[in-house]
């Protein structure tokens, strides 16, 4: 069947193409929605600053009048006048197994870069690194965790079909929650917490965490200044991702270290949500959120999502004192095992720590390229 491609303009059709993946992935028992008021925000530009400065394009395919698959084109002017490149990103690539839909899409987002001057294609990649970024390729055994991708083992095959080949990979380590912490660990941060300048935070309320976010935010943008992909935030878009977040924050699993009253190094975990949101459809209200804070409630995960030291006070041991303590409240709490979430697998230092205390690889995730 020929396939008939719509670019998106109207409120109905961007409502289609939000909802899409529902449609195609509701066989596939593994496969989380994401949470819709995001997508909804994410599309928005009064809500997400990064589309003042990126061009972009949403299309869906069509096969005999139904939707069988959608992507979203992005050129970040941003990024590319900073580094000196030419790419254009896919993003939202979402299909049914079939190659002809597959080549359909991705062949448009190709012949848009070219239109705009591009010279290479990267993907699957957002407006910045807080997105989703990569196309699964191994781990589909496991439930997918929040702000990572979810997508059907068979669109590694068809991606790859069209030329692309790998960019970068991203991976993510699962361990164990020790019983007791490692010697090691204790003596280090032990020799730290006799710093009287050094202050490890932790929280009881949101109320205490709240004033502490922003600067934690204002230290990532400097930390991940060098990192593949990695877009600096606005206050407007730290703002944003914290009015995000803060609803699904648990407190106890935020730590900040603090020297003479400035933030130095953070680290934030939140207990895994994934089944709460599938029981949920990704739909926060009216009840939705009630099956994500059961989830919450009841997980036995631990999902890492930010972390950072600052460039001066590395190698100190100030990483080892934020994982002291988010393991001893992991403990505390009941956990059992803790994700890494998506580490670069060129990134040796983070990959170390983690295989220090028994880390291993559970999950890969692959941003792919392709030369116009």
């Amino acid at each position: 069947m020929s396939i008939e491609l719509k670019t998106v303009i109207t409120k109905s059709q961007l409502r289609e193409f939000i909802f899409l993946p529902k449609k195609i992935y509701s066989q596939h028992a593994n496969w989380v929605p994401p949470i819709y008021i995001d997508e909804w925000a994410f599309h928005n530009p009064k809500k997400n600053n990064a589309l003042s400065y990126s061009e972009v394009i949403r299309v869906i395919a069509y096969q005999d009048k139904i939707a069988v698959g959608r992507v979203m084109g992005i050129l970040n002017k941003k990024y590319n006048e900073k580094h000196g490149l030419k790419n254009v990103s896919f993003f939202n690539l979402d299909i049914i197994d079939d190659h002809a839909v597959s080549h359909a899409l991705l062949d448009f987002i190709e012949q848009w870069g070219r239109e705009k001057g591009m010279n290479k294609v990267v993907g699957p990649y957002g407006l910045s690194d807080k997105d989703p970024q990569g196309l699964q390729i191994e781990g589909f055994e496991n439930l997918p965790v929040i702000v990572t991708p979810t997508n059907p083992p068979y669109l590694k095959k068809l991606v790859e079909s069209e030329g692309y080949q790998k960019e970068v990979d991203c991976i993510s380590y699962k361990l164990n929650v020790p019983d007791v912490i490692p010697t090691v660990y204790e003596k280090i941060a032990d020799r730290i917490e006799k710093n009287n300048d050094i202050h490890l935070l932790e929280f009881k309320s949101k109320k205490q965490l709240k004033p502490h976010i922003l600067p934690a935010l204002q230290l990532m943008n400097e930390a991940y200044a060098h990192l593949y992909g990695f877009t600096q935030m606005t206050e407007s878009e730290m703002k944003n991702l914290a009015d995000q977040y803060l609803f699904v924050l648990d407190p106890e699993f935020v730590k900040v270290i603090q020297c003479n009253g400035k933030t130095v190094a953070f680290g934030v975990g939140m207990p895994d949500i994934s089944k709460g949101i599938q029981r949920a459809k990704g739909n926060l209200f009216p009840f939705g959120f009630i099956h994500i804070l059961n989830a919450s409630r009841k997980a036995k995960q631990l999902n890492l999502l930010l972390g950072a030291v600052k460039q001066s006070f590395r190698g100190i041991g100030l990483n080892v004192l934020l994982g002291k303590s988010m393991l001893a409240s992991a403990h505390r709490r009941g956990f059992t095992t803790i994700d890494s979430h998506l580490i670069l697998e060129t990134n040796k230092l983070m990959r170390s720590e983690f295989e220090k205390v028994g880390g291993v690889i559970y999950k890969r995730f692959r941003v792919y390229q392709k030369n116009l």
